[in-house]
């Protein structure tokens, strides 16, 4: 017989909410209610029709659970995971402790790293540039674009060669070796949220973050991995700016860039694309080349898929070759905003 006084299997998570809200009554049953989705409402009704007969042991029993994961989420935001270990730990002892923060990272999705998440980019660059660079690769695949593009900007060129290598063709890293970088890091924030194997960088990590550095950056990590991968260089290339980024570029760019187009790529281009791409485009011409442009469009009948990316990329390198020379600026997120 289990804490919840039965012999059978254990109480699903929405039988022990049902259960909860039974031994919490009508009148807090209703508060908490208003905070719940229509979805969410009709399940625990449902369950709790279901319920046939709680005996006081159960409803003790999932009460008691319900205290000790709200006060494990308490200590957890007070002093991150560790510290919540230790507290629980103390008070119910190490599996009961180890039970509940499981269930309770599970239930959070609390991601690895998530205490350098909120560290700033300056500082966390000084805690880890001395890291060994699949460390530094690891971290990054974690982080947010933004704060892994300042830092990958921040290292040595060798070094950010060598990282976005790693972090292009990173696949998976077990929670062992999560939670031993963890530990070794800060012994602050442990966040292995499951016990499956936890999916981070990759190819287009990599694009993101690429995306999100000045273009000096961007080219001296392209230009290394070309010698060192060209395979992986050109599969980053492809990612990095694709068409329908256009809608990105301030008009005057994008007069200049059609100005360089050949209209037979531009129709086919703009063949299979997105409305809001297609409308920027016309926007940016007159109304006669427009109409014109519309019209061999429509006349142009059936086309092959790989005929519209072909004349899509050419527009793409277009774009990138007037960036290179510094007579378009091709927005790339925070701070690139222009003044006019």
């Amino acid at each position: 017989m289990d804490m919840y006084g039965t012999s059978e299997k254990e109480l699903t998570n929405q039988q022990k909410a049902a259960i909860l809200f039974i031994a919490l009554g009508p009148e807090y049953s209703a508060m908490l209610f208003k905070h719940m989705s229509d979805e969410e409402i009709e399940k625990i009704t449902l369950e709790i029709a279901n319920q046939k007969q709680v005996t006081q042991e159960q409803k003790t029993a999932v009460i008691s659970e319900f205290y000790q994961m709200a006060m494990a989420k308490n200590y957890l935001s007070t002093g991150g995971l560790e510290y919540a270990q230790n507290i629980l730990e103390k008070a119910l002892g190490s599996d009961k402790a180890a039970s509940i923060i499981n269930r309770l990272t599970t239930s959070l999705q609390i991601r690895p790293f998530d205490f350098l998440r909120k560290t700033d980019p300056a500082q966390l660059l000084n805690f880890i540039q001395n890291e060994h660079p699949q460390t530094i690769a690891l971290i990054m695949a974690y982080l947010d674009p933004d704060q892994a593009a300042t830092i990958i900007a921040s290292l040595s060129p060798k070094r950010q060669a060598e990282v976005a290598k790693r972090i292009a063709i990173m696949d998976r890293t077990s929670p062992d070796v999560l939670r031993e970088v963890e530990r070794v890091l800060e012994r602050k924030l442990s966040s292995l949220v499951t016990q499956d194997f936890t999916a981070a960088g990759g190819v287009k990590a990599i694009v993101e973050v690429l995306n999100r550095v000045d273009r000096g950056t961007e080219k001296a990590i392209i230009e290394s991995l070309e010698v060192d991968n060209p395979e992986l260089s050109e599969e980053i290339k492809r990612l990095m700016f694709v068409f329908e980024d256009i809608v990105m570029l301030d008009d005057r760019s994008l007069q200049m860039v059609l100005r360089e187009v050949d209209t037979k790529d531009l129709s086919l281009a703009l063949k299979a694309t997105p409305q809001e791409v297609a409308a920027k485009v016309y926007k940016n011409m007159s109304k006669r080349v427009g109409d014109m442009l519309r019209e061999e469009i429509e006349y142009m009948g059936p086309v092959k898929i790989r005929d519209v990316e072909e004349a899509q990329q050419k527009i793409v390198n277009v774009i990138r070759s007037l960036e290179d020379k510094g007579e378009i600026v091709v927005s790339r997120g925070k701070g690139d905003e222009m003044i006019v």
